[in-house]
C-alpha cells in the first residue's frame, strides 16, 4: 500500500496547522540569537510564508495551534541547562523566561478558538495536553511551522508521526540558522515521516477545499 498524497491529506482529512516556537526570543532581532549577532534574514522569509499559511488555516477554520517554549524555575534541571547549545551558551543563561517579553509570541495574536499549548522542552508533546486535545479534535494530519527546524519543530514532529498523525513539514514557513540542516530536516522528513509541501502548494489545495461546518467538530477546533 503505497503512502497517502499530498492531496488526499491536505483535502480528506481533519487537519491542524501546528506553529512551534514563534516567539520574540527566537524570532525578534532583539532576542537571544539576534542579540548574539546572528543572521535572522530567514525569519523573515519565514513570516511571509506562515502569514500566507495562518490566514488560509483561519479561513477554512481550520485549527491553529500554537505550542510555545516557557521555562522557568520548577521547570529547569541542571541536565536542562547544561545541555549544548551551538557554542551560544543560551541554555545556561535561560531563555523564554517566563513572564517575560521573550516568552510571548513573534507577530502574531492567538484568536479565539486557537489551541495554547506551553511546553518546556523540545517536543511539544512532552508532559503537555498537545495530544489529548487533537483526538479530541479528531485531528489526523498536522502541518509543522516555526522554528527551530531542526531542533522543537522536528522533535514535535517526530513525537506526532509515533503517536499515528500523518505529519507534512512546510520548509519556507520553518527557520533554522543553519542551512545543511534546514535540508537535513527536510530530507528525514521526506524519506521516512511524512510530507515536505511550500505554504503556496498546501493554500493552493486548501483553496479548492469545503469549509469544516462548525456542527461537524468541537467547539475549541474551530
Amino acid at each position: 500500500m503505497k503512502p497517502l498524497p499530498l492531496d488526499y491529506l491536505l483535502t480528506k482529512t481533519q487537519k491542524a496547522l501546528v506553529l512551534v516556537d514563534v516567539q520574540n526570543e527566537f524570532c525578534h532581532p532583539d532576542g537571544v540569537f539576534g542579540r548574539k549577532g546572528v543572521d535572522m534574514s530567514t525569519i523573515t522569509s519565514m513570516m511571509v510564508a506562515l502569514e500566507r499559511l495562518v490566514g488560509s488555516a483561519r479561513e477554512k477554520q481550520i485549527p491553529v495551534v500554537f505550542v510555545y517554549n516557557v521555562e522557568d524555575d520548577n521547570t529547569d534541571s541542571f541536565a536542562w541547562r547544561m545541555r549544548p547549545d551551538a557554542k551560544e551558551d543560551s541554555a545556561n543563561e535561560g531563555v523564554c523566561r517566563r513572564g517575560t517579553w521573550g516568552a510571548e509570541l513573534y507577530g502574531f495574536a492567538p484568536q479565539e478558538g486557537d489551541i495554547m499549548i506551553e511546553k518546556c522542552r523540545f517536543s511539544g508533546f512532552l508532559n503537555t495536553p498537545l495530544d489529548a486535545i487533537l483526538k479530541n479534535c479528531r485531528i489526523e494530519t498536522l502541518i509543522f511551522t516555526g522554528v527551530a527546524t531542526n531542533i522543537c519543530v522536528e522533535s514535535t514532529l517526530r513525537d506526532a508521526m509515533v503517536r499515528d498523525y500523518h505529519v507534512i513539514l512546510a520548509p519556507d514557513a520553518c527557520a533554522t540558522w543553519y542551512p545543511d540542516l534546514q535540508a537535513a530536516t527536510c530530507k528525514t522528513v521526506r524519506l521516512w515521516y511524512g510530507k515536505v509541501a511550500d505554504s503556496e502548494e498546501i493554500t493552493g489545495l486548501w483553496a479548492g477545499n469545503q469549509i469544516i461546518p462548525k456542527k461537524e467538530a468541537p467547539a475549541e477546533c474551530l
